[in-house]
């Protein structure tokens, strides 16, 4: 059994519990974390708590996790908007919500779920059964273009054009306030947040080097409509680098302070161009992920 004891800070207080332990571990989903709660497998000074429990600075919270077995994961039927694909590759366009890949408390639904079903035993294997294929992420409720191998000779190829920052990937996103540059680049290391467990942050001492090229495509009223290039990428990197210079994503709940007067899930972030060396031949590929619908919309109220 895995043991999990911790004593809550003063940052954290009044947090209500399953979402203190989320941003605590990251592992878990939210999810799983109240399901925990609800069998009353989750320990507050002792006591067993409800979901609705807020904590208190100096709170001892335990609980106790049986030892992790990576489950089977089941192909499920899941509609897959193909952007490119052969026998070495698969670049898809992910929608809004989707998680790439299964995690403690969230084995369905995701996009390893739709590619086992679409692609059968033609992924690559060198992440083991929760990850067969994958070699990078984007987030849950950032949509566009994603790549993924179908064999470990493309998978080694692939994620070595990605730690030497070959692939082309540039996203667009709609940001708050009005951008005056036409184009600039943001230099500033991105590390973990020094309090809070999930939320990235730029860091100066701990950071590693990151770096996000932008481009201005069009200005309205109080929001501005960029292109983003990724030289380097870092968890989170276009989301802390834009909200680092005063201009946070449009809708991103974890990285702006401001208001959305729009109905949105999540950020305004789209990974709209992918381009790479083919695993093969080396020809260079490039596609492009239309704009989800919800964004045009967007884009035509502004």
């Amino acid at each position: 059994m895995n043991e999990y004891r911790f004593e809550i800070t003063e940052d954290l207080e009044d947090e209500r519990i399953d979402k203190c332990i989320s941003s605590l571990l990251d592992s878990l989903s939210r999810s799983y974390i109240q399901k925990l709660i609800k069998e009353g497998q989750v320990l507050v000074n002792d006591r067993s708590v409800k979901g609705s429990y807020r904590v208190k600075a100096s709170d001892e919270v335990y609980f106790l996790l049986p030892e992790s077995v990576e489950p089977d994961i089941e192909p499920q039927d899941i509609p897959l908007d193909v952007l490119y694909e052969d026998k070495h590759v698969i670049v898809v366009n992910k929608p809004k919500g989707m998680v790439v890949h299964p995690a403690a408390g969230h084995y369905d639904g995701t996009l390893v779920n739709a590619l086992l079903y679409h692609c059968g035993k033609e992924l690559s294997g060198i992440n083991g059964v929760m990850r067969p294929g994958i070699v990078h992420r984007i987030d849950q409720d950032t949509t566009g273009s994603i790549i993924v191998c179908k064999n470990d000779i493309s998978h080694r190829e692939i994620a070595m054009q990605l730690r030497n920052h070959t692939i082309t990937r540039c996203y667009h996103a709609i940001c708050h306030g009005i951008i005056e540059e036409e184009n600039g680049t943001i230099n500033k290391p991105i590390g973990r947040h020094p309090r809070e467990r999930k939320k990235m942050a730029v860091n100066e001492k701990n950071g590693k080097p990151a770096i996000t090229h932008y481009q201005v495509l069009k200005r309205f009223r109080n929001y501005t409509y960029v292109a983003c290039t990724l030289e380097t990428g870092r968890t989170h990197q276009i989301r802390v680098h834009m909200a680092s210079i005063g201009h946070p994503i449009l809708g991103d709940e974890i990285y702006c302070n401001r208001k959305s007067p729009f109905k949105l899930n999540g950020q305004t972030l789209h990974a709209r161009i992918l381009g790479f060396k083919h695993p093969e031949n080396g020809a260079y590929v490039e596609v492009t992920a239309p704009l989800p619908e919800y964004f045009q919309h967007l884009l035509e109220i502004l």
